[in-house]
């Protein structure tokens, strides 16, 4: 009874994360006017975690940070996917985002709730190798899109230089080599005008 009980609760689990797909990013796909959505992020962040995964600072255990990237945006089912620049809505965890984990992690068995909820929680708050480096990959993903799309979300918000490097910056946290390869290409989106720095008042 409690295997039936177990199976049928990861099920739930598994229909309820389909709504990821339908969560729409302001960044859209390398080369494309289309939206990514939360689950195409997530599949390409794991991808990249995989491939980049020697140019981390520190060694990682590559499985936990896997899990990291196809999680962490699963909250925004409830709470919604909030734009890296917005200038009114903070982009670090929320009691929203809180209330949402525990709803959807909660929909599994004890023991997985526990492990998913704890691998969450590690990524939000980006202290350990593999959150480090997780967050890298999430950083990086939206620059190469924009790097594709002659601007993208840079140019379509009006998003400064200084905002790009602040908020980009946070790669360098988990990986020296990647983080030297984002501040010249930021550097160069702004010597050819995909970026201009803001207006001083």
């Amino acid at each position: 009874m409690e295997f039936e009980n177990d199976l049928q609760n990861q099920l739930n689990f598994i229909k309820e994360i389909d709504k990821v797909k339908y969560i729409n990013r302001k960044t859209k796909l390398f080369g494309s006017d289309r939206n990514e959505n939360d689950a195409e992020h997530s599949w390409h962040l794991a991808l990249m975690a995989i491939v980049l995964a020697q140019h981390s600072d520190e060694p990682v255990d590559l499985l936990k940070v896997i899990k990291m990237v196809l999680i962490h945006d699963i909250v925004e089912i409830d709470a919604g996917d909030v734009f890296l620049y917005d200038n009114e809505l903070n982009h670090n965890n929320t009691d929203n985002e809180r209330l949402a984990a525990e709803r959807i992690f909660g929909l599994l068995p004890a023991n997985q709730t526990a492990d998913l909820l704890s691998i969450w929680e590690e990524f939000e708050e980006g202290k350990t190798a593999e959150a480090k480096f997780a967050r890298a990959m999430d950083r990086l993903e939206p620059l190469l899109q924009n790097l594709s799309n002659n601007g993208g979300t840079w140019k379509e918000f009006d998003v400064p230089y200084e905002k790009v490097y602040e908020k980009k910056s946070a790669i360098k946290l988990g990986s020296t080599n990647l983080w030297n390869y984002a501040e010249q290409k930021i550097n160069e989106s702004l010597d050819s005008g995909l970026l201009k720095k803001a207006k001083r008042n």
